[in-house]
């Protein structure tokens, strides 16, 4: 067998569209909550494959659920179903209000079959120009042309115009101006239990409650985005069962695969039927790998243990920052719930997110950013406190730098 081909960063500038401008190192290797680069040099994982790594990298549960599979059916498309398809579909419906799920490949992907079936199910309903659709400022729904577009921030839309109109933005958190807007005409209403790419801001229960009336007065499907939220981010399994409010729709990918692509649109009796054959499709969508993996990793989350444990990483994360904090004071606040935590910069230190998490990469520490101003952790739901605490003292090397 011929030497895999050598490669280095450089070579990204050669041979990849330039639409991302990954680290200066290549990771090659990782094991729970930490990981290698090419050189052998050591990383903290706090940022999780963007909240997907839920159980780490390359954790039994996902390594053996994904082995055992290959060595048996990998792809049959559409025009046939699978068993670990089938048992996933169970255990979704079975832990949440869903009746019926619709699978494929990644969150932008299950949002636009949400807003897809709620123009649908406008349509049948016979009421002329149900089409609208409401969604919030600075929200983030995926990058394909109708995602993106109920997705609340111009810089990842404006240059792809002329964009799917019917879409209303409004203020997050400001019942008063969706009920300005949300109407006879609106179909949908699709908000994040919390923004991610927003800045981590968590709605407020008062908000979700409120937009569950509106719909419920117009006819009009609430879509829950917990493609950042879901399969125990916040210490829930789901993040609208820390609210009380039930969804029509709700969408899950990012931690579902624990690192295997999958996405999900969930959603009930009352709707489901408005997809009839050949209305949706995916190739991939359901595929027996992404299945297999997702059941295991599902399952291993939904549990009381690691559910619980990812409440109490988060206010074992939270002390240590604020600690942190005091020592070098960068932080406004720190705001999310469970292992979606947001450091909001003082306005000093405005715009400065970014160079944080590059500070930090040289400290040997993966982190996010979550626009200019915040810096993002989404590290695995059951991370070890010594990794926690070695992330920490990391971090802490690098706000040295700014402090400076």
């Amino acid at each position: 067998m011929e030497q895999p081909i050598s490669v280095t960063r450089s070579n990204f500038n050669d041979w990849m569209v330039p639409v991302f401008a990954p680290a200066n190192f290549i990771p090659v290797r990782g094991e729970g909550s930490r990981i290698w680069d090419q050189e052998n040099k050591e990383y903290i994982d706090f940022a999780g494959g963007i909240a997907v790594n839920a159980l780490g990298h390359a954790h039994p549960v996902a390594v053996n659920a994904l082995t055992e599979q290959a060595t048996k059916l990998w792809h049959v498309g559409n025009g046939y179903t699978n068993e670990p398809v089938l048992r996933l579909a169970k255990q979704l419906t079975e832990n949440t209000f869903a009746d019926k799920v619709f699978f494929c490949n990644s969150g932008a992907e299950a949002n636009e079959a949400a807003l897809k079936l709620a123009r649908k199910v406008g349509l049948d309903s016979g009421v002329a120009g149900k089409s609208g659709i409401v969604a919030f400022n600075n929200a983030f729904h995926g990058r394909t042309l109708f995602t993106v577009s109920a997705g609340g921030q111009p810089k990842y839309s404006q240059d792809f115009a002329p964009l799917p109109n019917g879409i209303n933005h409004v203020a997050f958190n400001d019942l008063e101006a969706a009920k300005a807007v949300i109407n006879e005409q609106t179909c949908a209403v699709i908000v994040e239990p919390i923004q991610g790419e927003g800045g981590v801001i968590p709605a407020d229960i008062e908000f979700l409650k409120g937009l569950r009336a509106l719909c419920d007065e117009f006819g009009a499907l609430l879509i829950f985005d917990e493609v950042q939220t879901g399969v125990g981010r916040t210490g829930a399994l789901y993040a609208y069962m820390n609210s009380g409010v039930i969804p029509d729709v709700l969408t899950t990918a990012k931690a579902l695969g624990g690192g295997f692509p999958v996405g999900a649109m969930l959603t009930t009796d009352k709707f489901a039927p408005h997809f009839s054959v050949g209305t949706h499709g995916t190739t991939y969508g359901g595929n027996p790998l992404a299945s297999a993996v997702a059941g295991a990793v599902f399952e291993f989350i939904n549990t009381p243990e690691v559910l619980e444990g990812v409440k109490h990483r988060h206010q074992y994360f939270l002390d240590a920052l604020n600690k942190l904090n005091t020592e070098y004071p960068i932080f406004e606040e720190i705001r999310g719930q469970g292992l979606l935590i947001g450091c909001v910069l003082k306005a000093e230190y405005a715009g400065k997110a970014k160079d944080i998490t590059t500070w930090a990469g040289e400290e040997g520490l993966l982190a996010l950013i979550a626009g200019p101003n915040v810096v993002r952790f989404t590290p695995s739901l059951i991370i070890p406190e010594q990794d926690i605490d070695e992330g920490i003292a990391r971090l802490k090397r690098a706000l040295s730098k700014l402090a400076k």
